[in-house]
């Protein structure tokens, strides 16, 4: 796909390095931040089965880790019995451990994982931007004071509850993000910066809340939990996230053509025929919706959505029909993976998953950046 001869010129961003400020195309790169062409359809679909066998077997692999010992004779145990086939029940303490503890965390790590990675892809081409992500745009932060807001100060408890509280706050502070952008010319630099703004107001908001309780304890407790914790995973959970996952997917996937206009600007996708506001509305609606549950759930977990999409254009390229499904199961095996190590690296005391994203999202995304050309 290339832009329309008619399309406005625009802001030169990180997505499009071979764009120019006056509208024409700049001489193509011999170097790596040269688009390549993506693998053919054959290969895609080894790929999809080679992905989709990696995250049954990291699910797998992932149950067993732990303090306390686990193996696949004991999973499959659990999963016979119920299931129902004539096997040996297990103890009833291990089966507990594995059904209600392991299996429910693992499967909400590669939830979340799969719905952060799909909603970078899907800002990244709304916004123009390569660095944007729910994070960093501050729609994570603005969930967290909504779910913040409805656990301490019981804000709409009663007739939304704690999803719908983070699913307000993170329109608020996307509403707020769109309002300062309005005026201005949509290029990356400003994006981001204004979404650091919005980004630091809500988590000062959510501070100020937990301040406001006076509860030491439940302020220690929340803020472990904003950091990033599968540990309040249960299956009730697991299947509200699992519907809302697979629902917000299905109708990203569905809009895949039109992200792939956004990516060259919203002329170029009105001239392809695209309701460029309606489809930009439903797309940020969808966004914030996958954003929100995850919140709600799990708490704020930065990266997934900034790195995943990018490592997954160098394996299939940029557009969204592959990319989306791709950077789905990436994210989830990502999240599984960095779990694991956020239960095991100083056991028995367990580390905030979103901690360990951090220190594993800066270098691999400096070395994206290096990879592009960038830095």
């Amino acid at each position: 796909m290339s832009a329309s001869p008619a399309a406005a010129p625009g802001p030169v961003d990180l997505l499009h390095p071979t764009a120019r400020r006056d509208g024409q195309a700049a001489p193509a790169r011999t170097s790596a931040a040269s688009p390549k062409p993506g693998p053919s359809t054959l290969s895609q679909a080894t790929l999809l089965l080679l992905g989709v066998a990696a995250l049954v077997a990291s699910v797998a692999v992932s149950v067993r880790i732990g303090t306390a010992d686990v193996g696949y004779a004991d999973l499959a145990r659990t999963l016979g019995s119920r299931l129902g086939l004539d096997v040996e029940p297990l103890p009833r303490l291990l089966d507990s451990l594995i059904w209600d503890l392991r299996l429910p965390r693992v499967l909400m790590a590669a939830l979340v994982g799969a719905s952060l990675a799909v909603c970078g892809a899907v800002l990244q081409a709304v916004t123009r931007n390569a660095l944007a992500d729910p994070y960093l745009l501050g729609v994570s932060s603005g969930a967290s004071t909504g779910a913040v807001a409805v656990v301490v100060l019981g804000v709409g408890a009663g007739a939304i509850g704690v999803t719908g509280g983070a699913f307000v706050g993170a329109m608020l502070s996307f509403g707020l993000l769109l309002l300062l952008l309005r005026r201005t010319a949509l290029d990356s630099v400003r994006i981001v910066l204004t979404g650091v703004v919005v980004w630091q107001l809500f988590t000062a908001l959510t501070s100020l809340i937990l301040m406001a309780s006076g509860d030491a304890d439940a302020t220690r407790a929340i803020t472990h939990w904003l950091l990033g914790s599968m540990a309040p995973a249960r299956w009730e959970s697991v299947v509200v996230c699992a519907a809302v996952t697979l629902a917000g997917l299905v109708v990203v996937w569905l809009h895949s053509t039109a992200l792939d206009g956004f990516s060259f600007g919203a002329d170029t996708a009105s001239s392809l025929g695209i309701d460029v506001r309606t489809t930009r509305r439903v797309l940020l609606v969808v966004t914030a919706i996958l954003t929100s549950v995850a919140v709600a759930t799990v708490g704020a977990i930065g990266f997934v959505g900034l790195i995943v999409p990018h490592g997954v254009r160098f394996l299939v390229g940029p557009l969204h029909r592959a990319l989306l499904p791709f950077s789905a199961l990436a994210g989830a095996i990502f999240l599984v993976w960095t779990d694991a190590l956020a239960r095991i690296a100083f056991a028995p005391q367990e580390v905030p998953v979103g901690v360990f994203t951090a220190l594993l999202g800066v270098p691999l995304f400096l070395l994206i950046l290096r990879k592009r050309g960038e830095l």
